[in-house]
């Protein structure tokens, strides 16, 4: 008796060992298209390692802000989290290369620089102790003011939010002299209504997702930047699992971020529409005003090289811009 009672206390323990419950925390709101994929992830992880691998999936920002999450994840508190820019920047700056304002004409041009940099960055995330599963994003970044924005002196009368500890914002703010307040992301809503603050910049989706349009009248139809995103995960909690189980993991989770990106592009598309059908303008700028842009923004590259990024990734990206520049052209 003694001895199958042994057999059966190994034999829990043996199965206890080959569970591996993967905390991951995002701030997208729950019934949201992104956490619907995460629990179709969730499941089809599930079943696929027959209940080896199972999620414990935080939604809404309940774990923290970016900053929060990443503090955790260095604690083992969370094994996996979605990050903005902001966030990933904490980790590896060059990263921040992507959301140079000004910087991309188009998404076509975006792909095609991830594409080209996805192994240099994952390269470098693993050198943190983090595994880059795959890209996300937030998309491409409007101004959303409660007074008409056209031109350069327009922009130095708004009171402009800024992400607390974000240096690349307040550079080229600063540049554009900008006033910008510097908030957490959580404190937005409440100073718009204040009157603390009268602009921000959000893709369309983000705007009427957290509700910050409805306190804002105007939408700048010129982007601000391209906000780039990933999904990390702790690379010793990913090595702790088998080889089979951990490459499941993965693919799934890669394939459902190609999901979310192709989504979260129609939704900023979407939103933007509806945006407009419900009263907000959106502001065409002149070619003057575009031209102080554009400037703005090399101004902001070329700043921030070797500091908030190396000179090594920005001569890398514009390399690539101008390989693909010239191959569309030709191709025309």
């Amino acid at each position: 008796m003694k001895r199958i009672f042994l057999i059966v206390l190994l034999s829990i323990g043996f199965l206890c060992a080959q569970q591996h419950t993967i905390k991951m925390a995002t701030v997208a709101p729950d019934g949201s298209f992104w956490m619907k994929e995460l629990n179709r992830v969730e499941e089809s992880v599930a079943n696929q390692t027959n209940g080896m691998i199972d999620f414990k999936i935080y939604a809404s920002g309940v774990q923290g802000d970016e900053i929060e999450m990443l503090r955790k994840m260095k604690l083992k508190q969370l094994d996996a989290a979605s990050f903005t820019g902001v966030g990933l920047g904490k980790i590896v700056p060059d990263i921040r290369i992507f959301e140079v304002p000004f910087l991309f004409r188009n998404i076509e041009e975006i792909d095609y620089v991830k594409e080209k940099l996805f192994d240099y960055f994952q390269q470098k995330f693993m050198e943190k102790g983090y595994y880059m599963a795959a890209w996300a994003e937030v998309g491409f970044v409007y101004l959303f003011t409660k007074d008409k924005v056209q031109t350069k002196d327009d922009l130095s009368k708004i009171k402009m939010w800024l992400w607390k500890g974000d240096p690349l914002a307040k550079t080229v703010f600063d540049i554009l002299n900008i006033p910008a307040v510097p908030l957490p992301i959580n404190d937005v809503y409440t100073s718009l209504q204040t009157g603390l603050i009268d602009g921000v910049y959000i893709s369309p989706y983000g705007a009427m997702a957290l509700q910050w349009f409805t306190k804002t009248n105007y939408i700048m139809d010129y982007p601000l930047t391209y906000s780039i995103g990933a999904v990390l995960i702790n690379q010793n909690k990913l090595n702790s699992i088998p080889e089979k189980e951990r490459n499941i993991f993965i693919e799934e989770t890669r394939q459902s971020m190609q999901k979310i990106v192709k989504k979260s592009r129609e939704d900023n598309k979407e939103t933007l529409k509806i945006l407009q059908d419900n009263g907000m303008k959106l502001v065409d700028i002149t070619d003057e005003a575009r031209n102080t842009y554009r400037e703005a923004g090399i101004e902001t590259q070329n700043r921030l090289a070797g500091k908030l990024y190396s000179e090594d990734i920005l001569n890398r990206v514009l390399q690539l811009l101008e390989e693909y520049r010239s191959d569309t052209t030709n191709q025309k």
